[in-house]
């Protein structure tokens, strides 16, 4: 059914529309990939068959939907109209599901959320969702993200239309006023970007999503192209229009295939309506989108070598004396945003740029998706106004440090940005307040530390991965972030020195300076940042030859107190048999044979081992 007009399309909206009955439930299941990997393919199977056992077949839709976010509680289940949200359902919770709460209408309170003894029946009331603002994410739950039908009918592509009856100039300066920044990284305004490849000379001229989102433990790019991908691809449309040009691309990683297979049938539907192709909605516009899959290389992110990649050649950044916007694929005009950038579009041209700008902070306009993991008790994905302080997202959001914990430091940025310590944590959340502390934006990672955590080993940590994932190309960024990880190592062996401490800043300093992109110029970030804050925690592992976190295991020894009772557990978990003593008697652990492993003092239930 392809569509030739306006008009069309809004007929179709309301025709859609009146289909819908909002009072028939509904059972919609997060179907992204967390979800996926907890088994959520059976349990929509389960519900179909229970709503057959039931005699219920028909009355009840059941909706595959995107990803929720609350990834760590999944599968997530939430039933409409009433918008009871069960948590972590399992197989054998369906039939009570459909004969208890479908039937009978009560709620099951074991499957609901619960917050100190509160229980949160509705998903809009937990607090890791009613504290956010889920701008981009927020119709991920509405939709199943392989039907445009139900795009269309929360008013998608509405936008599209609104951009076609402006002039692609007015649409470009819609876009300047908005003051939106590229949520990539860097933070560079998308109008400006936009109208400098607009302006170039030379065509045709091309844009491209980048969706080669390669932080380790970040997935924003991810489910957005999984849960909602019309989103990203009507925003791409209007890019395309007022660039001025007529072929785009999507860069996605090879390890995404739920994300490719969902927006390759977002695709096909978008060219069956007539949203791409020649004549689109019946306008001037004529636009395609081909995809693209990476390898999988980190440094591919980095816009030149994107494009290399993109080009057939090995994914390596080029010197940026001339700009991609006037010289980048195939030496024509280039405009490259990531997913969550074209995804703001939409809302820009619906709204306007001044609804955009009362969100957001004075030089952050918007919303910020981010990737909120580690020692927090609710880990998932989370969209906030930019400043937002760090402490309301760790503990209005996160639930605070779990375990009963102490905050030690958040990592942001991806394994290119900094470690911010707990003095900062009401610090706000934009692209310049995090730069002034010496991390970054990045494309959204966040990772939370108790006090658990070596900040020595976790500066190693992140360049045990940027030295594999480093292209290789330039001296400084190959040799710079080896030396510094050899320096690292070490340090957490006990065998480093005060002046190391020195040699690691002026790496840094060089690095900084002349590598020749992104990844090599901010891979000190985690060096520099915990050296800054975190100073005395490296002399202590220089000078007392002692990890204080107990993590490095060169610089600890288990020993096993007089609290010993002799239950013989340790000794019998013990991978090396290093663990000696009679049954009922005090134990021993041989030095030589303990590889640190920890089993043994996990497993102690009287605190008798202790790290020393």
């Amino acid at each position: 059914m392809k569509l030739n007009s306006f008009d069309n399309l809004e007929k179709l909206r309301n025709e859609i529309v009146a289909r819908i009955d909002p009072k028939r439930p509904c059972i919609t299941i997060c179907s992204g990939t967390g979800c996926q990997a907890y088994g959520c393919n059976e349990i929509a199977a389960e519900f179909q068959q229970e709503l057959e056992k039931q005699k219920l077949e028909g009355k009840v839709d059941v909706k595959r939907t995107g990803c929720h976010g609350f990834c760590e509680r999944g599968p997530i289940v939430v039933i409409y109209p009433e918008e009871l949200c069960y948590l972590q359902v399992k197989l054998e919770d369906i039939p009570e599901i459909i004969s208890t709460t479908i039937k009978q209408g009560e709620i099951i309170e074991r499957l609901v959320y619960t917050e100190n003894k509160e229980k949160f029946v509705h998903e809009s009331e937990i607090p890791f969702y009613r504290n956010q603002k889920r701008l981009i994410l927020g119709n991920n739950i509405k939709i199943n993200p392989k039907k445009i039908e139900d795009y269309i009918a929360i008013g998608g592509y509405s936008a599209l239309i609104k951009a076609l009856k402006m002039k692609p100039e007015e649409v470009l300066e819609e876009i300047k006023k908005a003051n939106l920044r590229g949520r990539g990284g860097g933070g560079f305004p998308a109008g400006i970007k936009w109208e400098t490849t607009r302006n170039a000379s030379g065509v045709p001229k091309y844009i491209i999503i980048n969706c080669d989102e390669g932080d380790p433990g970040a997935y924003m790019n991810r489910s957005l192209m999984e849960g909602n991908p019309h989103s990203v691809l009507e925003g791409f449309i209007i890019g395309a229009y007022a660039i001025g040009s007529s072929q785009g691309y999507i860069y996605v990683r090879e390890e995404y295939p739920l994300a490719v297979e969902n927006v390759n049938i977002a695709l096909d539907q978008a060219r069956e309506y007539g949203f791409l192709g020649e004549n689109i909605l019946g306008s001037s516009l004529n636009f395609d989108i081909k995809v693209f899959r990476g390898a999988g290389a980190f440094v591919s992110g980095e816009s030149s070598a994107l494009i290399k990649s993109l080009e057939g050649k090995v994914g390596e950044p080029i010197p940026k004396y001339i700009h991609m916007s006037e010289k980048g694929l195939y030496g024509k005009p280039t405009n490259l945003n990531n997913v969550e950038t074209w995804a703001n579009v939409p809302f820009i041209i619906k709204n306007g740029s001044d609804w955009f700008n009362t969100i957001g902070s004075e030089n952050s306009k918007g919303t910020k998706i981010f990737s909120l993991v580690g020692n927090v008790r609710n880990t998932g994905l989370v969209e906030v106004p930019f400043g937002v302080t760090l402490r309301d997202i760790i503990n209005k959001i996160g639930g605070g440090i779990k375990n009963g914990k102490k905050f030690k430091a958040v990592q942001t940025g991806g394994p290119s940005g900094g470690c911010i310590p707990e003095e900062f944590i009401d610090s706000p959340v934009d692209f310049d307040e995090l730069s002034k502390l010496g991390s970054m934006m990045g494309s959204g990672g966040m990772i939370v530390m108790d006090t658990d955590t070596c900040m020595v080993d976790i500066a190693k940590y992140f360049l045990n991965f940027l030295v594999d994932e480093s292209c290789g190309k330039c001296v400084p960024c190959r040799e710079g972030i080896r030396q510094m990880l050899n320096i690292l190592n070490m340090i957490c062996d006990g065998k480093g020195e005060e002046k190391d401490l020195e040699l690691l800043e002026e790496i840094s300093g060089v690095m900084k300076k002349v590598c020749l992109c992104a990844l090599g110029a901010t891979a000190p970030n985690p060096v520099l940042t915990t050296l800054k804050y975190f100073k005395d925690e490296y002399k202590v592992h220089i000078k007392e030859k002692k990890c204080p976190a107990g993590v490095c295991k060169s610089l600890f020894t288990f020993r096993i107190t007089e609290e010993c009772t002799g239950c013989r557990v340790c000794a019998i978990k013990c991978p090396q048999e290093a663990i000696s003593g009679e049954k009922k008697e005090l134990h021993n652990i041989d030095q030589n044979k303990c590889i640190k492993c920890g089993i043994c003092f996990d497993s102690c239930k009287f605190n008798a081992i202790i790290k020393e």
